[in-house]
């Protein structure tokens, strides 16, 4: 027993953890000392007058040995394991304020419904186009951009073509034109975006790409801006 701040007694952590640990014991399951257990109970209640084989004794004592080695092999892969996702979290938060591609500039349309998108500019726009592709890279619709500051804006395609007849569902493809304020002109996609922001959530690390967190693992190249 502990007692906390508040001058209450508390239960032990380690006692605590050492009991729950106990309880949790898979019974079904022999580990080195089980058989180490048995090999001696088998040595002592042995027939006097016909011992066990040398032999016997020796590849028993074998196993018990390969058996030690599987389990301290096993818990240094669990050990390495966890080092690797620790590492990898760490390479996700040097991540943050670099351009991450997500390999596609698909877009997701549902029958009858509108489809909400992101662009990334990285510099002020003056004008600029949104181009709607189909599956062979035929622009079924342009949409026209204004004045826009850098950074990820939001969009809405309402599903239709430049003849205004309803598209099928399915996937279509995003890519944009524009002109800098320097009157330099510049392209970019979906599927490319400044990480924001970097989240840990059950050991699966996650980047925030404009309004989303994706799953970080799923980022095809991260590069400088």
């Amino acid at each position: 027993m502990a007692i906390n701040a508040y001058g209450a007694y508390t239960a032990d952590a380690a006692y605590t953890g050492a009991t729950t640990a106990a309880t949790n014991v898979d019974k079904s399951v022999l580990g080195k000392d089980d058989f180490l257990k048995l090999l001696l109970l088998e040595l002592k209640y042995q027939d006097p007058t016909a011992p066990m084989d040398s032999e016997k004794i020796l590849t028993q004592t074998s196993q018990l040995a390969t058996l030690e080695a599987n389990e301290n092999t096993n818990k240094a892969l669990e050990t390495l394991a966890t080092s690797l996702n620790a590492s990898l979290q760490y390479t996700g938060i040097s991540a943050i304020g670099k351009i991450a591609d997500t390999g596609s500039n698909g877009i997701v349309r549902e029958k009858g419904e509108d489809v909400d998108f992101e662009l990334y500019f990285p510099d002020n726009v003056t004008t600029g186009k949104i181009n709607i592709l189909d599956k062979d890279g035929k622009t079924l619709k342009t949409m026209n951009v204004g004045a826009t500051e850098s950074g990820v804006s939001k969009y809405t395609w309402d599903g239709t073509n430049s003849g205004g007849e309803s598209v099928d569902a399915g996937i279509y493809y995003i890519e944009a034109t524009y002109t800098k304020a320097d009157n330099t002109t510049a392209t970019t996609r979906v599927g490319l975006y400044p990480i924001e922001a970097i989240k840990f959530d059950s050991g699966t690390t996650y980047a925030k790409l404009g309004s989303n967190y994706v799953d970080f693992s799923t980022i095809k190249e991260v590069t400088g801006k």
